[in-house]
């Protein structure tokens, strides 16, 4: 209880409790010491004081009895005294009576309590004893000789007297050697107590002596102990670099304060040091993971040993650290020498030195470099300067930090092909076909004139002899850029404008040269380009030839929707944003090719339409007709093949494969017939299948009648598959009766001849198994058409 009281006291209260309990020892030693000799000495001095008294009352009472002997014997030896001297006898035997009776009171009163000694009592009681045998007689033999005269009575009290004053000095001289005893043996009793005394106080003084030490050391120890264990925590902190460490704190005084206050700034250390760590985690994690190259210069040019991993990835190679900056980075590049210089003096100008220095000289750190690459790949990489700078403002290293902006590079040549393409478009679509066809072909006769005069003065050495041969040239030229700017075709007109001045400036100075060459490498250069705009109206557009006005416009009012939205993308993306550019690029893709595209519900709307029309001429109900095309749209140009490759199948459907109302209605089907039509685009290949509900292929009735035309020998054993494909062999028909539906001309043989003059395949896939046919050998199927994937496209709406 006292240690915890202690350990919750302050280190003041504990100093001042030592020091304190110290003091009090010491003169509780001082007092007791003081106060032992003090009453030593007062009972010495009482009993000295005491016995001074006995003696002094012992001596006057041996006075009184030699007085009282004395005048016994005077009045026995003058037997002549007269009655007048015996009387003066007589008074001073009552005086030494009295004084002796007063004595004996006095001494009774000291032979009272602790004051006197057993033997001093007996021996004080005898000595009373014998004056009280001396004294009476002494006066009464005295009275007697006063009335008598009688000498007799006179020697008779001589004689008592005689004996009792022998006693009497015997007692009395035995009282006084008692109390010279006494008095030595007090004085011996004070110098043994002193003795006592002193012993007591040097234990005393050894206890508080050992007490105060005692204290001391618990203070001590109370102060050291916890300084060493703050000591030896922070030493193994230091070594460890474990801050999760603490030295406890088991009291709260100014030690325990100081040491919640250490443990509470280990705490701070401790959260500092976690989110040091974190923070340089997080940097390690940047430059592990960060997609980009970050290094840093040194003196000399060198690249500290701390560098992005991305960067090896970027310059492939794991050789970085400390190697030249110039030979990492610059080996390989487009730059010359002098460039080079410029660069390394630059670097070398700006570390050590004050950071105005870095502004100075900053045009000369070159932004982008082209590198060629081990394999012979070129490698476009961005290169972004910064000075890392100490306290004093001191340009202590550079920081480099790499891009590869190849693909950036390459997604903006590739955008910038794109806003060109649709910008053309644009601009195609603005013009009725039949106008822009007559501008190509009225084009090209023109370049082709133009050649030809050229070649012609080539052949003659040269030389210009006629004018008009100049201005023919600049004439069919200026009436392509003329028409060109006319309908608006900007890139043509930029390109047949730089030829148009050529022949201009050759026409006004003939004496300029003839230079071959370059004519016609313009003259190319035009014809690219008319190339180029007649490319994108057929591929991308599918307008072949003249076309219509009719439906035309229609069409072209949609693309130019789309073309805005596109040419929006790409003027709106951030071109430092790799995804967004990336994306806006696919989108803008996606766009161009999406144009010159139709759904496959566009493109089978007059079949659908006439569905109800020949379900009523077979005396069939309107089946119901579902098309699932997953946003694949179809490439204008296969538009007619698959119109006509399903006019013959969905006819099929319904005259062939689609039950009768009554004969459906007894199967426990609908009355209305079910075509589905489902589109696909996968592994490089278009897939249309298309299915009913209806009573399927006889694949018995199908061998029947391929034996009957000869199509297969009657022992040929042929899978029911194989056997089903022979339905597309030229002649083939399993119809009972030719109808008007059935008989049109058109058989599965030229379906398949469409199908396949587009790189396709044609095929009849079972549904169920050849164990589920029906009871009349009937299975249900489907019919697979599978076309290149370059004449479909994925819709992202």
């Amino acid at each position: 209880m006292f240690n915890s009281y202690f350990q919750s006291m302050s280190l003041a209260r504990r100093l001042s409790l030592g020091f304190v309990s110290v003091l009090i020892l010491l003169l509780a030693v001082a007092i007791t010491s003081s106060y032992a000799l003090k009453l030593q000495g007062n009972r010495v001095q009482r009993i000295v004081q005491v016995n001074n008294v006995k003696t002094a009352l012992a001596n006057d009472l041996m006075e009184n009895i030699n007085d009282l002997a004395i005048r016994a014997r005077s009045a026995a030896l003058f037997t002549d005294m007269d009655h007048k001297q015996l009387q003066v006898e007589f008074n001073a035997a009552k005086n030494a009576e009295k004084s002796f009776l007063k004595t004996e009171e006095t001494l009774n009163a000291l032979l009272v309590g602790d004051n006197a000694t057993d033997k001093e009592r007996a021996l004080m009681a005898d000595i009373l004893a014998a004056g009280k045998k001396v004294l009476p007689s002494t006066a009464e033999s005295l009275e007697q000789a006063m009335d008598a005269d009688n000498v007799a009575a006179v020697l008779t009290l001589s004689n008592r007297v005689r004996p009792a004053e022998a006693i009497l000095r015997a007692k009395v001289t035995e009282l006084i050697d008692l109390q010279s005893k006494i008095n030595e043996e007090a004085s011996s009793d004070v110098l043994a107590l002193q003795q006592k005394v002193f012993v007591v106080v040097g234990i005393l003084v050894v206890v508080a002596l050992a007490m105060g030490g005692l204290i001391a050391w618990r203070i001590t120890k109370s102060v050291t102990t916890p300084i060493t264990q703050m000591q030896v925590t922070v030493t193994e902190i230091a070594t460890s670099q474990d801050f999760s460490r603490r030295v406890p704190v088991d009291r709260m005084d100014e030690i325990g304060l100081s040491l919640v206050a250490f443990n509470a700034m280990i705490e701070k250390i401790q959260e500092s040091s976690a989110q040091l760590k974190q923070k340089t985690a997080d940097i390690q994690a940047m430059m592990q993971y960060i997609p980009q190259g970050i290094l840093t210069i040194e003196h000399g040019d060198t690249v500290h040993p701390e560098f992005s991993a991305y960067l090896e990835r970027i310059l492939e190679t794991s050789d970085i650290a400390g190697r030249k900056v110039m030979d990492l980075v610059f080996a390989g590049s487009q730059f010359n020498a002098e460039i080079l210089s410029q660069v390394e003096a630059a670097i070398t100008a700006c570390i050590g030195e004050d950071a105005m220095n870095f502004e100075f000289n900053e045009h000369l750190l070159v932004p982008e470099v082209e590198k060629k690459m081990p394999d012979g790949r070129v490698k476009i990489l961005d290169l972004n300067w910064s000075p890392i700078t100490d306290d004093t403002d001191t340009v202590v290293r550079l920081m480099l930090c790499v891009r590869d902006v190849t693909e950036m590079k390459a997604l903006a040549a590739e955008a910038g092909q794109q806003k060109r393409e649709l910008e053309i478009i644009g601009q195609i679509l603005a013009i009725n076909q039949e106008k822009f066809h007559e501008f190509i072909d009225s084009s090209a006769k023109f370049l082709t004139e133009n050649k030809q005069l050229i070649d012609a003065v080539s052949a003659d050495g040269g030389a210009v002899t006629d004018p008009e041969v100049i201005t023919q040239l600049f004439r069919n030229m200026h009436t392509i850029k003329g028409n060109a700017r006319t309908y608006g075709l900007l890139h043509l007109t930029n390109m047949v404008h730089e030829a148009e001045q050529s022949y201009d400036a050759l026409r006004k100075n003939p004496e300029a040269g003839w230079d071959q060459e370059k004519m016609l490498d313009q003259l190319a250069g035009t014809f690219a380009a008319i190339e180029e705009y007649a490319h994108i109206n057929e591929a991308k557009l599918g307008r072949k030839g003249p076309g219509r006005r009719g439906g035309v416009d229609k069409f072209l009012m949609v693309q130019k929707d789309q073309i805005q939205q596109a040419l929006g993308i790409l003027e709106t993306v951030d071109w430092n944003n790799m995804a967004a550019a990336r994306a806006a690029i696919t989108r803008v893709h996606n766009s161009l090719s999406l144009i010159g595209t139709e759904s496959i519900e566009s493109i089978l709307l007059g079949i659908s339409d006439s569905l109800p029309s020949l379900a009523k001429e077979l005396g069939k109900e309107v089946p119901l007709s579902t098309i699932q095309d997953h946003g694949i749209v179809i490439k204008n140009q296969v538009a007619d093949l698959i119109r006509n490759v399903f006019m013959h199948l969905y006819r099929n459907s319904i005259d062939h494969g689609i039950e009768s109302p009554t004969e459906r209605l007894a199967k426990g089907k609908t009355a209305a017939g079910h075509i589905q039509l489902e589109l696909s685009l996968d592994n490089g290949r278009l897939q249309f299948k298309l299915r009913d509900d209806g009573r399927g292929l006889a694949v018995a009735l199908i061998r029947k009648k391929a034996i009957e035309k000869g199509l297969i020998r009657e022992d040929q054993q042929l899978s029911p598959e194989a056997i089903a494909q022979l339905i597309f062999e030229p002649g083939f028909s399993t119809a009972e009766q030719v109808t008007e539906v059935s008989g049109r001309g058109v058989g599965m043989d030229a379906v398949k001849s469409f199908v396949e003059r587009e790189e396709g395949s044609i095929a009849l896939c079972f549904l169920t198994p050849e164990s589920a046919a029906s009871s009349d050998g009937y299975r249900p199927f489907e019919t697979v058409i599978s076309l290149p994937a370059k004449l479909a496209v994925q819709s992202n709406a």
